[in-house]
């Protein structure tokens, strides 16, 4: 982002910003690099009170990986000025998940966010997205509560929703964008947006895999040696279902089977593996649409989410 140039002397730029605490001319000079990295929301507005749109949000939680430069170069091709968020957010994770352990390097992230031409990086502590008395969460019925909301709890989609509805009305982006690997949690965020009327549009940019199918994914990072070769028995179990749908399977069941077959082939217990409308997640008991195949299963202490569409064939 290009920051605002004056002609002469002007001492009012000088004062300290009332919101921010920042110097004008400190922040139209810090603007001009990249990333800008701020905490707060104040200097979010700040920065980006004058910034030249589209402006694209990419949310994460850190951690990045080729999944998220992707996203990031999605949004760099579309909009003008593209905002990344790095916040692992508290009110997602729920009693017995890796909140503590997840992985947190934010000068690396910080470095591929610059490669990947983020204008501004918006890095806030706990404290300043929930600050004390904080009392407000955002529920969205219906999609928040099969697979994931039935074995991670309903409170994980409550924190999403509720901090991406902060996010988008903190940052103003007139674009956001997701990642299908999280094929829920973008129906989640889409009907948020909807429901709320909010002026941004939701982009869900394909699943990045590694070259033997498995998803790209933070918690990777858990497995060990062993743990990753057997981990691409998700990706493996996709297929191998969508595959006998493509040859003309019809029955959720006998696809299910053939797919869990898979998985116990590399010694996998699935959590669930279901196959459902891929707009409203019911389950589809005869295949004549295409339908979503999602799958979640711990691999060690990786718990490990993937999903693809399949299409039935002639």
């Amino acid at each position: 982002m290009s920051g605002r140039h004056h002609s002469g002397t002007d001492l009012s730029q000088c004062k300290p910003d009332v919101a921010t605490g920042i110097r004008r001319m400190e922040l139209d000079r810090v603007m001009t690099e990249r990333p800008t990295i701020v905490r707060t929301i104040a200097a979010v507005r700040e920065a980006l009170r004058d910034a030249p749109r589209p402006i694209g949000l990419v949310p994460t939680m850190g951690a990045l990986h080729e999944g998220h430069l992707a996203l990031l170069a999605r949004a760099r091709a579309d909009c003008a000025t593209v905002v990344m968020s790095l916040f692992v957010n508290p009110t997602q994770f729920t009693g017995g998940e890796d909140l503590a352990a997840y992985p947190r390097d934010e000068a690396r992230d910080a470095a591929l966010a610059r490669d990947a031409g983020v204008d501004l990086l918006f890095a806030p502590s706990s404290e300043e997205m929930y600050p004390e008395g904080f009392a407000t969460t955002i529920v969205v019925g219906g999609l928040s509560e099969p697979l994931e909301g039935a074995w991670r709890g309903p409170q994980h989609f409550h924190g999403v929703a509720t901090v991406v509805a902060k996010l988008l009305n903190i940052v103003g982006a007139q674009v956001a964008y997701f990642g299908q690997k999280d094929a829920q949690q973008a129906l989640v965020i889409r009907r948020l947006v909807r429901d709320l009327d909010i002026p941004t549009t939701i982009e869900v940019c394909p699943t990045v895999r590694e070259r033997d199918g498995l998803a790209r994914s933070s918690r990777n990072a858990y497995l060990s040696d062993a743990e990753r070769r057997r981990a691409v028995g998700l990706s493996s179990a996709l297929r191998s279902a969508a595959s006998a749908i493509a040859a003309g399977e019809r029955d959720s069941a006998t696809a299910a089977a053939t797919a869990c077959r898979e998985l116990a082939r590399h010694e996998i217990e699935p959590e669930y593996l279901a196959l459902v409308d891929p707009e409203t997640l019911v389950p589809v008991a005869h295949l004549d649409a295409p339908v979503l195949i999602a799958v979640a299963a711990r691999v060690g202490r990786a718990r490990l989410i993937d999903n693809l569409i399949a299409t039935p064939g002639e």
